[in-house]
């Protein structure tokens, strides 16, 4: 499809000025919408259905044509705008150009994990929406069946968590729900194992392949606390990653890249895959 940008939107336009408040988690709840910038949040966004508008600058147009059309095609309604609207929709530094204002996508706990889940992913308390974009990733590209946010954790609709989850969001269904005792009560009702990250496990990751070859739900803790007694006191078998070198931890989205692609592995060959 082709736009005019002779009178493009403005940072002043109205259009504009609305997306621009979903930048924030009160804009969001209020709208009951939220905005994703880049290529492949913006692609994911409009060919899962949940993209409403779209915000391009000339620039973006050329350079993400196929996405503009299909937009098109998906009734999307397409706006042009300004370099200077652009940076008004944006928290970053540098800017795609590029812009979907969406549908909330995010699940209950109890439909994200559908009726038998073999491998999900429960972050706990996740405060960095850069990790939170990336445990999507990492979950989605594992084959993980859900995504379940528990406790006070970062909003995973925000624009950083879902750049960083590069379109996973749309993929792989994610739930929120702030109280930890509830989520694990569902999980465990759905009857998988709850294996918790722990430096101190019992369990070496390496030694793990009968547990892994089970439904598997993984406890992932805050980058900077981890996982508090309480949680830890509620898994099944405490797990932790062997480090040979020199340092002393993983981060989390790394170590939960480990343990998620273990759990996928040791699931395949249990299915004689």
């Amino acid at each position: 499809m082709s736009l005019d940008f002779s009178q493009p939107f403005t940072e002043r336009t109205p259009r504009v000025v609305n997306a621009a408040k979903l930048l924030r988690s009160a804009g969001r709840r209020k709208a009951e919408r939220f905005l994703v910038e880049g290529e492949n949040a913006v692609d994911a966004a409009v060919s899962t259905g949940s993209a409403t508008d779209l915000f391009v600058t000339e620039r973006a147009a050329e350079r993400f044509s196929d996405i503009v059309t299909a937009a098109g095609y998906m009734n999307v309604y397409t706006h042009a705008i300004d370099e200077k609207a652009a940076r008004a929709l944006t928290d970053t530094v540098t800017t795609t150009g590029l812009f979907a204002v969406c549908t909330p996508v995010l699940w209950s706990v109890g439909k994200a994990l559908g009726k038998t889940p073999k491998l999900v992913t429960v972050p706990v308390q996740t405060s960095e929406p850069g990790n939170a974009g990336t445990l999507m990733r990492v979950s989605d590209a594992m084959g993980a069946d859900a995504v379940l946010f528990a406790g006070e954790t970062v909003d995973p609709q925000s624009g950083k968590a879902a750049r960083a989850s590069a379109g996973s969001l749309f993929h792989v269904p994610v739930a929120r729900h702030a109280d930890v005792n509830d989520v694990l009560g569902q999980v465990r009702a759905k009857g998988l194992t709850i294996l918790a990250t722990a430096a101190d496990g019992e369990v070496d990751l390496e030694d793990a392949d009968d547990l892994l070859a089970r439904p598997t739900a993984w406890l992932f803790g805050n980058e900077a606390h981890g996982l508090g007694e309480d949680v830890l006191a509620k898994a099944d078998h405490r797990v932790r990653v062997p480090i040979r070198g020199r340092a002393e931890s993983l981060n989390l989205a790394t170590a939960a890249a480990i343990c998620l692609y273990e759990s996928a592995r040791g699931q395949a060959r249990a299915k004689g895959e």
